[in-house]
């Protein structure tokens, strides 16, 4: 029987699962706006190979990534902060209903709304460009991607509790997660990028997340991918956006 806390829990998850989809718009770029990234890159580059392997073997896992980023940083950074400035977190924390069992809801919802996306993308993948799991290296992909999620999740908490006015969380969102992923090999591959530009991406966490979980993908890449420099930049960044959330978030509107 599942106590009480993580009762609560499960059913503060199930009911932003429930929000997430009766909001057409936010699901459309979590869900839909990946998806239709994956169909143009293989009406763009379906007929390339690398080695008799086709190119969506490689594709495919960057654009997951970034399905998943927008699940988690996206969709928490807008909506935390829409109901802070609605006044629906100050009603939240006057309730029994202890505030970490809330922000953890809110964390999880994005967690399993990741997962489907990239379960959808993969399947997608398999089903019409000849995309291949690598059974061998699923639980490597597995512990990528939750280091993955929960750096990405403080990051969007991060952002919604620096930024102030909640009507601009989405353009600041968008401002930072766009242009990292261009700097991340999500969409084209930076190798023959400036220096500098190739240093940025080191220094942000998307293009470690893509590399590691693409990796595990890759059929020419032999033994573990996991990375542990990588992990720990994942690491670094979620950790500085947790002290940053915990500094400056706020359950009262702000003016």
């Amino acid at each position: 029987m599942i106590s009480g806390p993580m009762r609560h829990l499960w059913r503060q998850i199930r009911y932003q699962n429930t929000m997430f989809w009766r909001t057409p718009v936010a699901a459309f770029f979590t869900i839909l706006l990946p998806i239709m990234f994956l169909v143009l890159f293989n009406l763009l580059f379906g007929n390339a190979d690398i080695g008799r392997v086709p190119f969506s073997q490689f594709f495919t896992p960057a654009i997951a990534v970034f399905a998943a980023i927008s699940a988690s940083f996206t969709n928490l950074a807008i909506n935390t902060a829409m109901n802070r400035d609605q006044g629906i977190l100050k009603r939240i924390r006057g309730t029994p209903l202890p505030p970490w069992i809330y922000l953890a809801g809110r964390i999880g919802s994005a967690v399993i709304i990741a997962a489907i996306s990239i379960l959808l993308m993969f399947f997608l993948g398999w089903l019409l460009y000849d995309f291949q799991i690598v059974w061998s290296r699923l639980h490597e992909a597995v512990l990528v991607f939750l280091v993955g999620l929960a750096a990405f999740s403080a990051l969007g908490l991060a952002v919604s509790a620096v930024v102030k006015n909640s009507d601009a969380v989405p353009a600041v969102a968008n401002a930072v997660i766009l242009p990292m992923a261009f700097v991340s090999d999500v969409f084209i591959q930076t190798d023959e990028a400036p220096d500098w530009l190739q240093t940025i991406g080191d220094i942000l966490p998307m293009k470690h997340f893509v590399s590691l979980f693409g990796d595990a993908f890759n059929p020419f890449v032999e033994g573990s991918v996991l990375g542990w420099g990588s992990l720990a930049v994942m690491v670094a960044w979620g950790a500085a956006a947790l002290v940053v959330t915990v500094r400056f978030f706020s359950w009262d509107p702000r003016g």
